[in-house]
């Protein structure tokens, strides 16, 4: 349990790094992370605390489908912020263009790491994967389908309000499931045998925000 807990602690704060990371790169971010910089831009609120914001948000949207949060999902939505504005803090802007895509790249491989840290230590989905799952639950749509459906709404809102799209949507869409495929079984910690059932739950329910299903590429 320790050891579970202490690798999902890690991976929440590298993955709010990791989109710190991204967010510096300034070629062009997540689709929830255009959302959220919209957001920022428009409220003047600090892009860590938006992250949290729409993180209760999506969670009162759980209600709804019937998806009950894990310990991983309520510390998900109130640490990821705050580790992203760590980053933002740590990392200056305005970089040279080169050092810009090196920074996308490093927080592109960052946030595929955290993703397997945070998910492989079975405490739950994040607010947004449950979101995405749960959708997919109560339609019958296939996870494709449904994430690409709330990805497409959410960035255009973002993109709306002034978020940052650019090349590096385009690349986060397309590399983040496959590394994440890779990394999601290296970091998962085995469970006991009557939690066989539970652990097949969590990772064909917890995928990250702009992942496919890591079941296979046409789920």
């Amino acid at each position: 349990m320790t050891r579970r807990l202490v690798q999902l602690l890690i991976g929440l704060f590298l993955y709010g790094l990791g989109i710190a990371l991204i967010v510096r790169g300034e070629i062009g971010v997540a689709p929830w992370d255009v959302l959220t910089q919209g957001i920022s831009g428009r409220t003047g609120l600090g892009f860590g605390l938006v992250t949290i914001l729409i993180s209760g948000v999506v969670l009162l949207l759980w209600i709804p489908l019937r998806q009950k949060p894990g310990v991983g999902t309520v510390l998900n939505a109130l640490l990821v912020g705050p580790a992203a504005d760590v980053g933002l803090w740590l990392i200056p802007t305005g970089q040279d263009l080169w050092v810009r895509i090196l920074l996308f790249a490093a927080g592109l491989l960052v946030l595929a790491i955290a993703t397997g840290l945070y998910i492989g230590a079975h405490f739950g989905p994040g607010p947004r994967d449950g979101l995405m799952t749960g959708l997919h639950q109560r339609t019958g749509w296939r996870i494709w389908i449904v994430r690409t459906g709330i990805e497409v709404t959410v960035l255009s809102i973002g993109w709306a309000l002034g978020g940052n799209v650019g090349i590096g949507t385009v690349l986060f869409a397309v590399l983040v499931g496959p590394l994440c495929h890779w990394t999601i079984p290296f970091f998962a910690i085995n469970l006991p045998q009557n939690d066989d059932a539970r652990l097949e739950e969590t990772l064909e329910g917890s995928v990250p925000p702009s992942e496919p299903s890591i079941d296979s590429p046409a789920n």
